[in-house]
């Protein structure tokens, strides 16, 4: 990753924002301040899938800034500048879905997340944050959380951050109110007594609370057993009039302005047992087939947006399809075949 750190140890996993400032996904601006565009939530999306899929030992995940005295500084403002209505709304479902997918893993049994603010976060880095099942805040009389967008650019939050604040976090609403005007934001004991963070601690002590903390998430999570599934890239062949996957084909129709996907039943034995699935890895149809259909929906998303209909077609045996299913649901308690099923539905979502 440009922006990213992954790092394991045994069952905790940290991941790290690092964002490189001369490597924006576009030409035209800095990622000051460890500000993200999409190229940096891209790398979150897939460093949160080898995560669930490569990493079954891992119980909980510590994000954290690798800048000093700087957790996150949101949506870089130049990049949001210079893009259109259409990329900003894109950008932001994109950004949400992501965070979502953190609280969905967390509550279908997998890893829970750790937010270790280690300075400032503002906006969107908040709102990363909020996606975590708890928050820590380092105390140094000036790393504060925020959610300036109101002050500052008269916009409301565009992920998720104001529904989490009080809907996820209970924050009293004329607390949320006066939180959501102040430039500054709030630091210390005060985000602690009105719950925008759940502990705060001295920079000399904040690794130890992190630890601490880390390991009483990871110590209430189920161990999940197995090898895990190597998060190979997905093979797409694009051109003009087509894109081109294994199992999914999208028929694009310029004039007419449509996409037609035809997605293929599987036509070979699927795997019928847990371990089968984990041995198949992401060559199943399960996996792969909604890998395909994810990869078109977001190129379509960000490349194609002159495209104003989607045409959902399936092509095969319905009674393969069935099975597959029936095969899921039948073995749902085991971790590998969960994390598909939690994919297939994060997917579909997305449409």
């Amino acid at each position: 990753y440009h922006h990213w750190k992954l790092a394991v140890d045994g069952d905790v996993a940290t991941l790290t924002l690092d964002v490189s400032e001369d490597k924006p996904l576009r030409e035209g601006y800095a990622l000051k301040l460890n500000s993200y565009d999409l190229g940096v939530d891209i790398e979150l999306a897939d460093a949160l899938n080898r995560i669930r899929f490569e990493h079954p030992e891992v119980r909980a995940v510590v994000v954290t800034s690798g800048k000093d005295r700087i957790f996150c500084g949101g949506a870089n403002i130049h990049m949001l500048g210079r893009s259109g209505h259409g990329f900003k709304i894109n950008f932001c479902k994109f950004t949400n879905e992501t965070r979502l997918s953190m609280e969905d893993t967390s509550r279908h049994g997998g890893p829970k997340f750790l937010a270790a603010l280690n300075g400032v976060s503002a906006g969107g880095g908040y709102e990363l944050a909020l996606a975590c099942d708890e928050i820590l805040l380092v105390d140094d009389g000036s790393s504060a959380v925020s959610l300036p967008e109101v002050p500052l650019l008269g916009v409301l939050p565009g992920t998720g951050g104001l529904t989490r604040v009080v809907d996820k976090r209970k924050v009293r609403r004329d607390h949320a109110d006066i939180f959501c005007t102040l430039e500054e934001g709030i630091k210390g004991k005060r985000a602690v007594e009105w719950g925008l963070v759940d502990g705060i601690a001295p920079r000399s002590k904040f690794a130890d609370l992190v630890s601490e903390r880390a390991r009483a998430l990871a110590d209430s999570v189920t161990e999940r057993k197995g090898p895990g599934i190597e998060w190979s890239p997905v093979q797409m062949e694009v051109s003009d009039s087509e894109l081109r996957l294994k199992h999914v084909t999208v028929e694009l129709n310029h004039e007419k302005r449509t996409a037609t996907f035809v997605v293929r039943a599987p036509q070979d034995a699927q795997p019928t047992t847990a371990d089968a699935y984990r041995k198949a890895g992401v060559t199943s149809w399960a996996l792969q087939a909604f890998r395909e259909l994810d990869e078109a929906i977001l190129h379509l998303r960000f490349n194609q947006p002159t495209l104003g209909m989607w045409l959902l077609k399936t092509e095969g045996n319905a009674d393969a399809v069935l099975a597959v299913d029936l095969t899921l649901d039948s073995l749902r308690e085991d971790w590998v075949v969960r994390a598909i099923l939690l994919f297939q539905a994060r997917g579909l979502g997305r449409v």
